[in-house]
């Protein structure tokens, strides 16, 4: 398996070294040159596998050439043998044909636990390979950094610096990353708002001379590994429900694209996906292109779910990419033109075409704590406040009441207890492993919104705390 970039101009390369160079030279995002597809007769054989066997039926194509079956098949047992519950992504019943699949039974009660407790593992595996050290650079709007902390903190090969806006993550999110002890592990707040943190780690894969000659690897959703992992839970979710016989349609809470975005990859494998509904807040700047072709920067405004408080969405490039008909200098200059200008609109005909599958909503604070009441009444079930914004979409989204819908949901509600607060409910307790988390010291250093202050500040304690 070979990977292009969306900007046209970056040499192709394989999993391995796209693990590892997580952006392309030329600014772009690494997607495979050709997606692997599957019959509808593969997909059904699938049924009742564990989940990391159908991860390795899923994600096989995509490291092909890279790593032996054997070792992808033992990391992929690691990796989701540590997550508490036994069908690693269990489905929840809501309503009739409305579901919700728990993506938070990870250590870190976060979707994000399915690629980056993966990720870390393979980093691990391909730099003892090459006998080399890495730096991890990654910006979070409030669960990406602790689930890349937690799993990459026990690599002997890296150093981990991640970067998130000050005062504007959950509590449990912030001592989720700054109790984690270790001298390979950084913690950055900075004075500004997620889409600063994600800048900045943008210029720095962008120049890496700060460096003095080390690697710098992503671990947010720029590297494809993460998207790669997130593709596996929609066909495990169809599967559960009748697929491939049957189509499905899925809500997604949506911030940079990502996790919507392997819905996306996973229709374009052969799994029947029949809509997709990207679920915002009010920085819905997704939204408004969904619904009127108009991706133009606004006003950031903080909410009760802070990990989808972003104005600009990575990953939306690479589906830009597609609708281009992955046209490398099109999108380049599309982008060029975005930086400048803030605004970004699409050909109709290219828009008519992406509507086909997906829907869109904005939902609000006040439907967003009324949505957690509401189906806490109802069915018992706790909502976190984003998974809350995907239900209340795709039940005003939906196109189809045959087709199961199932709502992505993202976070354990313990993580937000604001919200829950603001719902009327009484706050979830903690896992048993969290139980002391309010205990634990924290470490984290907080430093102003200045790109030359985070460079100088990793290249003076990389290295488990010597100078890079």
């Amino acid at each position: 398996m070979r990977y292009i970039s969306t900007r046209g101009q970056a040499p192709a390369l394989n999993f391995e070294d796209v693990l590892l160079a997580g952006l392309a030279s030329d600014g772009g995002l690494y997607v495979p040159e050709n997606l692997p597809r599957f019959t509808q007769e593969e997909i059904a054989s699938w049924a009742g596998l564990p989940y990391h066997e159908l991860a390795f039926n899923v994600m096989r194509p995509f490291v092909a050439g890279s790593i032996s079956d054997a070792d992808f098949k033992a990391i992929l047992k690691d990796t989701y043998g540590a997550f508490a519950h036994s069908a690693v992504a269990p489905l929840r019943q809501l309503d009739a044909n409305e579901w919700v699949m728990e993506l938070f039974h990870g250590p870190t009660l976060a979707f994000k636990d399915f690629a980056l407790q993966l990720l870390g593992r393979l980093l691990d595996h391909f730099l003892t390979k090459r006998g080399e050290r890495a730096v991890i650079l990654g910006a979070t709007s409030g669960d990406t950094g602790s689930a890349a902390i937690e799993g990459c903190r026990r690599c002997e090969s890296v150093d981990i610096f991640i970067l998130h806006p000050h005062n504007r993550v959950s509590e449990v999110q912030r001592r989720q990353m700054t109790t984690i002890a270790g001298d390979n592990i950084h913690n950055i707040a900075i004075d500004g708002n997620f889409d600063d943190c994600q800048e900045m780690v943008k210029n720095s894969f962008a120049d890496q001379g700060f460096l003095k000659g080390n690697r710098l690897v992503a671990v947010n959703s720029i590297n494809w590994a993460r998207i790669m992992a997130q593709i596996v839970y929609y066909f495990h979710a169809a599967l559960q429900l009748g697929g491939p016989q049957r189509s499905m349609a899925f809500s997604v809470p949506t911030g940079n694209f990502g996790d919507i975005f392997a819905g996306y990859l996973a229709r374009n494998m052969g799994l029947p996906i029949s809509q997709l509904v990207v679920a915002t807040n009010r920085n819905d700047i997704l939204h408004r292109f969904m619904s009127g072709n108009r991706y133009d920067k606004d006003t950031l405004h903080p909410s009760l779910s802070p990990s989808m408080d972003i104005m600009v969405s990575s990953n939306f490039e690479r589906l830009l990419f597609d609708m281009h008909g992955r046209n490398g200098a099109l999108v380049k200059e599309l982008m060029e033109n975005f930086k400048q200008t803030g605004k970004l609109s699409v050909e109709d005909e290219r828009w008519t075409e992406t509507r086909r599958l997906f829907d869109s909503l904005a939902v609000d604070d006040e439907a967003t704590c009324a949505t957690i009441a509401e189906v806490y009444r109802d069915c018992g079930e706790l909502l976190d406040p984003h998974t809350a914004i995907g239900v209340h979409a795709a039940r005003e989204c939906r196109r189809s009441m045959s087709t199961p819908m199932i709502t992505l949901g993202t976070a354990h509600p313990v993580k937000f207890p604001e919200a829950v607060r603001k719902a009327g409910l009484d706050e979830p307790q903690l896992p048993a492993h969290l139980a002391d988390l309010f205990e634990r010291a924290e470490r984290c250093t907080v430093l102003p919104n200045s790109l030359t202050d985070i460079q100088q500040f990793v290249a003076a304690h990389g290295n488990r705390g010597k100078p890079l």
